[in-house]
């Protein structure tokens, strides 16, 4: 972006009343968390999986969770304690910076599952994730329960083998087996129940901005 291009952008920040942040996994890198991208970076975050194979697509499938589920979170309740450990970096702070000179303030529209925006203090409420979140869980079987929060789930992970050791998380309605509640590949029984009310409030409030 030349200079013309620069003082474009800070004239349209000035003029704005609310700020439409669009993010995907590489809004988590200069924090420290993998972004996924192609076999070989994949399969350095989890070398067990390297092992057995297994690509991103294959472990991120919610079949995964009938055949094998402590490799299934195994996988995903390593990326949980690695999501509650990292600290978002200062590109979030500066994103808040540009908001609060809004009227309307700024919403996220992510397809990131990792919960940074919440943990760098943006409102949970005006975070609009499209895959869901790994902090809230989902029974398997489907049974009814709403989705719950998982805060109280603490994973122990054996991470040379990608297995969960500690017992596996379990639904509160019908104590059958939890699952993250992201939508994963081929997974035709993800609750979305949570990030629809995020889509309908986005929705309403893009229908309030005059210059985003």
């Amino acid at each position: 972006m030349g200079e013309q291009g620069l003082d474009e952008a800070v004239q349209w920040l000035r003029e704005a009343d609310g700020l439409i942040i669009a993010a995907g996994a590489g809004m988590g890198v200069d924090s420290g968390l993998p972004d996924f991208r192609g076999r070989e970076g994949f399969w350095r975050a989890y070398p067990a999986l390297a092992a057995a194979g297994l690509a991103f697509e294959e472990i991120a499938d919610p079949s995964n969770f009938d055949a094998d589920p402590t490799l299934a979170w195994g996988f995903y309740g390593h990326r949980l304690v690695l999501y509650r450990a990292t600290r978002p970096h200062a590109g979030f702070a500066i994103l808040q910076d540009f908001a609060t000179r809004m009227a309307h303030g700024a919403a996220v529209y992510t397809s990131n599952v990792d919960g940074q925006f919440q943990r760098a203090g943006f409102d949970a409420t005006r975070v609009y994730e499209i895959h869901g979140s790994i902090h809230h869980l989902q029974c398997h079987r489907g049974c009814g329960q709403p989705i719950w929060p998982a805060d109280d789930f603490l994973p122990e992970i054996d991470t040379a083998h990608c297995r969960l050791l500690s017992p596996l998380p379990r639904c509160p309605g019908c104590g059958g087996l939890a699952r993250p509640n992201i939508l994963m590949f081929s997974d035709w029984s993800w609750q979305s129940a949570r990030s629809d009310q995020q889509a309908e409030w986005l929705a309403a409030w893009l229908q309030r901005l005059q210059r985003p």
